[in-house]
C-alpha cells in the first residue's frame, strides 16, 4: 500500500489523522524542506502540503515536480485558501496541454 503524508502547521494537519494519513507538523522553513525530502526518500506516493508550508520550500517542491512520485499536492490550510493550489493545477494543465484551459475572468 502506498504511503500518504501531509506537511503543515499542527492545526491544519491534525484532522488528517482520522483519515489514516501520516501527519508531519512543521512550522519553520528548514523543517518543511527536510520533511519533504525525508518523505520522498521513504517512498511516500502522495505528499500533501499546506499553502503556507509550500511558501517556505518552493525549491524542494520544484525538485520533485517532474518526477512521477511523490506527487506533491498543495492544499489550503486551516486559515483558508490563498489560491496557490489552483495555480499549481493551472500550471500543470498548461504544461500538459499547451494552453490555459482553466483561465478565470
Amino acid at each position: 500500500m502506498s504511503k500518504v503524508g501531509i506537511i503543515g502547521d499542527k492545526g491544519s494537519v491534525m484532522g488528517f489523522l482520522a483519515l489514516g494519513i501520516d501527519i508531519f507538523p512543521a512550522h519553520e522553513a528548514d523543517e518543511v524542506k527536510k520533511t519533504i525530502h525525508k518523505l520522498a526518500e521513504r517512498d511516500y506516493a502522495i505528499i500533501y502540503i499546506t499553502e503556507e508550508a509550500s511558501l517556505m520550500a518552493p525549491e524542494s517542491i520544484a525538485k520533485y515536480k517532474d518526477f512521477e512520485l511523490p506527487a506533491i499536492i498543495v492544499i489550503p490550510g486551516i486559515t483558508g485558501s490563498m489560491g496557490l493550489g489552483m495555480n499549481e493545477v493551472r500550471e500543470s494543465a498548461k504544461r500538459a496541454i499547451g494552453a490555459d484551459i482553466l483561465f478565470s475572468e
